[in-house]
């Protein structure tokens, strides 16, 4: 089968024992870098010289009928550098091609900078979303947090420590000054640090600069105020548009608190 493994973020400490004992047994090992691998395994006392075989964003195409078909005889875990493969690392095409091929996958879980990020950020956990790296051209940056604008799930980015200012002003400049935010560096590590504030207040943190991994967590829009004919006005605003009812009111519910059933029955009502 193919096995996911989530490798330590920063303390070398969150390798499970899970990890440790496959590191120990596997005899393929599909990697991000395979430099990186061979420093893990060093690093935790595994003696095991597995074959290592790349998998990155550049070839995980190519590679991933290969590791697929190797899987049919022989376990191969899967690493990212850090963290859980498939998550803004590569594993998704591999994972997608074994499950066509039925080819069973299975995973050891463990760290994630995505969830540790929403826990120690201080900002609602019940709902949120992953949306992955920031854009690095601004222009692009700016189109996908308008996208965002109405979000009310906390939402969750990683950045560049290079792009990060500029990032923290366009979210102030789409989202507002007052939105409440957190960035995340270093997590797990001796210099780990959570800046927690408005997005006003963090701009003005990282405008001399920021170093380390990071991750910005970011607080969601308020709920809409809005009547509920006024919400049912909008669902039908949209069936006209040409969106389907269901989504019309799934939409509108995201965005004003009101149940999406209770305002598709009240537009199919309409309608009738």
């Amino acid at each position: 089968m193919i096995i996911l493994a989530a490798t330590p973020i920063g303390n070398l400490g969150d390798a499970s024992r899970r990890l440790v004992e496959a590191l120990g047994s596997v005899t393929v090992i599909a990697a991000e870098d395979t430099r990186t691998t061979q420093r893990l395994l060093a690093a935790l006392g595994v003696d095991n010289r597995p074959r290592l075989i790349a998998l990155h964003d550049h070839n995980e195409k190519e590679r991933a009928p290969e590791i697929v078909e190797l899987a049919r005889t022989t376990d191969v875990l899967v690493l990212s550098d850090a963290g859980m493969p498939t998550v803004s690392d590569p594993g998704y095409g591999l994972v997608a091609a074994a499950a066509a091929a039925g080819v069973a996958v299975t995973a050891i879980p463990g760290p994630s900078a995505v969830v540790t990020a929403l826990a120690v950020s201080g900002l609602p956990t019940d709902r949120f979303t992953f949306e992955g790296f920031v854009a690095r051209k601004q222009g692009e940056r700016l189109s996908s947090f308008r996208a965002l604008a109405n979000e009310q799930r906390t939402m969750v980015f990683f950045d560049a420590p290079s792009r990060v200012a500029a990032t923290l002003v366009d979210m102030a400049a789409v989202f507002g000054d007052d939105r409440h935010g957190a960035v995340c560096r270093e997590l797990t590590k001796l210099h780990e640090e959570v800046a927690r504030g408005t997005l006003a207040e963090l701009s003005a943190w990282a405008a001399d600069g920021v170093r380390g991994e990071l991750v910005i967590v970011l607080g969601g829009a308020a709920a809409q105020e809005v009547a509920f004919p006024d919400a049912v006005t909008h669902v039908l605003e949209q069936v006209r548009a040409g969106t389907r009812l269901k989504d019309a009111a799934a939409e509108v519910s995201a965005h004003t608190g009101h149940s999406s059933r209770e305002l598709y029955q009240a537009a199919l009502a309409v309608k009738r």
